[in-house]
């Protein structure tokens, strides 16, 4: 089944400049191991695209998307409460990664396959807001894009990255057909405190969602103790369309978090979601790089998740 890995130097130009933990060599770490690996020989490689503003309103307020471009052009101020600074050309830099996660949702809905985007799942924008170095939801984006344009309905969206994903939980959590899987350290220790396992959605979509806090220092054993929770869930949902945000933040010395897992975590999650997308998506499965600020980690990290998907 084909495979197709996103990867362009616009992509690194989401970043807050170095010495930031979301940096722009974030890209390039990834990338190397890539080519250590001989990965970049034996995949079909997407360029990077951008998107409309008309595809950014399906999920964003138009007033916080005309914030977001006033900022760009200035370069200065917040876009959150205090994480997520402007740069010159945020509003761009951003509109890429939302770009390429859509032009990635369309080969694999037309053509089949599986998609990786390294620098993606910008998953704590809010609909009116930015938070934790996350400008606009390409999440979110996708996820109305997938229903409003291609008529997909029933969607499953798994969170490994060790921050709860409240930016999609909260724009979804009444949503009765985007089912939820989120495995991420516990709130009581770590950004955004949120994702208690009482957090299962609200109105006619309690069930749909769910959460799973990790205690710090959770270890390989223990992800793959939870994990088969999550297959139970996603075998219930019997999904048309899988989104994985693959942060790599979750392994053991990441400088921000403080789980404990290995890149073998990402490894198990993405051969057992390549299953389910076989039998319930006629294989689409859609990876997000998503968090990760060691960057020997998340290099490592992605490309288990990468070679899982290859045939």
């Amino acid at each position: 089944m084909a495979f197709t890995l996103y990867y362009g130097e616009e992509l690194g130009r989401y970043s807050f400049g170095g010495g930031h933990p979301f940096g722009p060599d974030r890209l390039d770490a990834f990338w190397r191991e890539t080519c250590d690996r001989g990965v970049d020989s034996r995949v079909d490689i997407g360029p990077p695209a951008t998107c409309t503003e008309e595809d950014l309103l399906r999920f964003h307020t138009g007033e916080y998307v005309a914030r977001v471009r006033a900022q760009s052009k200035t370069g200065t101020g917040l876009l959150d409460y205090g994480d997520t600074p402007a740069f010159p050309g945020v509003y761009e830099a951003t509109a890429c990664v939302v770009g390429t996660g859509l032009a990635a949702t369309r080969q694999l809905l037309d053509n089949g396959g599986r998609a990786f985007i390294p620098i993606a799942g910008l998953h704590h924008a809010r609909r009116d807001r930015a938070g934790g170095f996350c400008v606009f939801n390409d999440i979110g984006v996708i996820v109305e894009t997938l229903r409003a344009i291609h008529g997909v309905r029933r969607i499953a969206y798994v969170d490994i990255d060790a921050h709860h994903g409240d930016g999609v939980y909260y724009s979804f959590a009444d949503d009765p057909l985007l089912f939820i899987a989120d495995l991420h350290e516990d709130g009581h220790y770590l950004y955004p405190g949120t994702g208690a396992a009482t957090e299962t959605g609200t109105g006619d979509a309690v069930g749909t969602k769910l959460n799973i806090p990790l205690p710090p220092n959770a270890d390989d054993d223990r992800f793959r103790d939870e994990w088969p929770r999550v297959e139970e869930f996603l075998h219930a949902a019997r999904p048309e369309f899988i989104i994985l945000q693959a942060g790599a933040d979750s392994i053991l010395g990441d400088p921000i978090t403080h789980l404990a897992l290995s890149p073998a975590s990402h490894r198990l999650a993405a051969e057992r979601l390549r299953v389910l997308a076989d039998e319930y998506c006629d294989g689409r499965l859609l990876g997000l790089g998503g968090g990760g600020y060691n960057r020997s980690n998340l290099a490592r990290a992605w490309n288990e998740v990468v070679e899982a998907w290859l045939d």
